[in-house]
């Protein structure tokens, strides 16, 4: 029979488990009370019949056999709370408040302790049992003497006691699994919202959101995680979607270019026409083209699906720009830049080194690609004040206007003046990518100015935190 789902909940079962440990704990401290309590009332009992019985000898030590009767007599009479039995040598009955020794085994000579019951008679002629406790020595006569004490009352204080506490632990326990069902429905109430919202987003509706109560504990946390990993999704899927649209729109002309001059190139070749190795030449760099933007697309949704970059791992960052600074160079060069690299000597990096180098590749190349011939490029890595790494690359091109600068950065975007350039509109994007998964952040500012009648230029960014 399956259970109901209040039962089957952790935190019904994580009290369960607690009033388990709590009874488990009770019941040896009752254990312990109750052994200490019912020791210290014998020990007392022990004491009050020990002195009895020293009060005794000392009246047989001064007076003799006859004081001692006279003595047990008084007292037998009296209201004091022992029972007393004297015999002779031969264990005959002298006199005492009992008729017989509760001790019928003893030969001894030292004192021999026992617990007994007393039977008594009330006022109704009813036959009443009580716990008992009491001592029996021989005497330096040879007389037996018998001192026993009334430990009923006692030993009912002390039951009175552990029933009270097994009271107060049954109450402890009806309130505690009162409290854990209360618990578990304040509890399974908040854990519902959290995986109807589950629920809803596994059928399709990633618009599906938890509600936040403002209590600020770990359920508000969790909800606002579950949120927040929510909206990550959604505009994942947005932006998936976003790549997809775009990826189709960017190579149509491309990828029809491409067939169109394979055609053009096989009706000529039909006719014995053209030169179809120029043609294969230019549809391969179609092809090349084709592929290059696929694979920024690949890299760009690597770095945002691990939401940190793979393969990290300790480099040096001055090494890294000067293999990029000697590499550019000579591309500089052949498009008539001037070309400066500034690097800081012993600056070490933790990241994906490969990673850091595309982006790197990709902001010189952007660099080289706008500006114009005769005008500048410089590469530099700094640490800023604040301790991160700088990678900058400024250039003296058209630069990017302000209003523009948040949305360059996203995927297939590409500005009016660079429409005629080639390429996807990816290159910044992946090095959005780089450096969100790196911990960093990427800077569009002004470049230098006018420069050659060309300007105001552009440099951008690439902020790192740097390994001490």
């Amino acid at each position: 029979m399956r259970l109901p789902r209040l039962v089957r909940s952790t935190p019904f079962r994580l009290t369960l488990l607690f009033l388990a440990l709590f009874a488990a704990a009770a019941t040896a401290f009752l254990g312990y009370i109750y052994i200490a309590t019912a020791g210290e009332v014998d020990r007392r009992a022990d004491a009050e019949i020990t002195r009895e019985m020293e009060s005794l000898e000392a009246a047989y030590r001064q007076g003799g056999i006859n004081a001692l009767n006279q003595t047990l007599v008084e007292r037998s009479i009296g209201e004091r709370p022992f029972v007393y039995f004297l015999a002779d040598k031969a264990g005959k009955k002298i006199t005492g408040s009992i008729e017989a020794s509760p001790l019928d085994n003893f030969n001894g000579t030292g004192p021999s302790w026992d617990t007994f019951t007393l039977t008594e008679t009330d006022l109704d002629g009813a036959t009443v049992r009580r716990p008992a406790r009491g001592v029996q020595e021989r005497l330096t006569g040879g007389e037996i003497l018998f001192v026993g004490a009334d430990v009923a009352e006692s030993q009912g204080y002390v039951m009175k006691i552990v029933r009270a506490l097994w009271g107060a632990g049954a109450l402890v326990i009806i309130l505690g699994l009162a409290g854990g069902v209360l618990i578990s429905r304040n509890v399974s109430r908040s854990m519902q919202g959290l995986v109807d919202v589950v629920n809803a987003v596994r059928s399709g509706d990633l618009h599906a959101r938890a509600k936040i109560r403002g209590a600020r504990d770990e359920y508000d946390e969790l909800a606002e995680g579950l949120n927040d990993m929510l909206d990550r999704i959604e505009r994942l899927m947005g932006g998936l979607r976003h790549a997809g649209d775009a990826i189709a729109h960017d190579l149509r002309s491309p990828l029809t270019r491409l067939r169109a001059r394979m055609e053009v190139a096989l009706i000529d070749a039909e006719n014995g026409k053209g030169d179809p190795v120029a043609a294969l030449e230019t549809a391969l760099m179609d092809a090349d083209g084709v592929l290059k933007t696929f694979n920024a697309v690949l890299a760009i949704a690597r770095l945002q699906a691990a939401g940190q970059a793979p393969d990290q791992a300790t480099f040096d960052a001055s090494d890294l720009t000067g293999d990029m600074a000697e590499l550019y160079e000579l591309s500089c060069e052949d498009k008539g830049l001037d070309f400066k690299a500034e690097v800081t000597p012993a600056l070490t990096l933790r990241g994906n080194r490969e990673f850091i180098a595309q982006a790197l590749a990709n902001l010189l190349d952007n660099a080289i690609k706008y500006t114009p011939e005769g005008g500048a490029i410089m590469l530099r890595l700094r640490r800023r004040s604040s301790g991160e790494l700088e990678f900058s690359v400024t250039d003296t091109g058209p630069g990017v206007p302000e209003e523009d600068r948040a949305r360059v950065v996203q995927r297939f975007v590409r500005l009016e003046n660079s429409r005629s350039e080639p390429g996807a509109g990816l290159g910044l994007s992946l090095v959005q990518a780089v450096a969100a998964s790196h911990g960093g952040r990427l800077e569009l500012a002004e470049g230098p100015g006018e420069y050659n009648g060309v300007g105001p230029g552009l440099r951008v960014a690439l902020v790192l935190p740097r390994v001490e």
